[in-house]
């Protein structure tokens, strides 16, 4: 058995600054460097409960759901069971592809662990 949750909504874009700009003053969420991944801007508290942030990418704008685990392999099975493929790797990351087109990655729990017992589900 292993748990999962949803644990981030990426905005991707090829033009980060302005999409970063647009999201925070949108959604009223100071945007925010992540300072170890500079790919990544957060937009805090833009969402209760759920991280967001604007990811540099080159390729077309999308957004993505990350779903933290605590067996990578694991999640990453059950989802191409469903029907995902996978399309890549990045460190510890699985990139899918859901039917219907939509990227997800697949990641090892980077939550504060009592949050991510309360709210993953399990799977067996």
């Amino acid at each position: 058995m292993h748990k999962s949750r949803v644990s981030a909504l990426l905005i991707d874009s090829p033009e980060p600054e302005a999409a970063a700009a647009f999201w925070s003053a949108a959604l009223g969420a100071p945007a925010r460097p992540v300072p170890s991944e500079e790919q990544f801007t957060s937009l805090h508290e833009a969402i209760p409960g759920l991280e967001v942030a604007v990811q540099a990418v080159d390729d077309a704008p999308r957004f993505h759901l990350d779903i933290e685990t605590d067996d990578v392999e694991a999640e990453t099975a059950r989802l191409l069971g469903l029907g995902a493929t996978q399309v890549g790797r990045w460190l510890e990351c699985r990139v899918l592809r859901a039917p219907g087109g939509h990227l997800l990655c697949v990641l090892p729990v980077h939550s504060d662990p009592d949050v991510f017992h309360a709210q993953a589900r399990t799977w067996s």
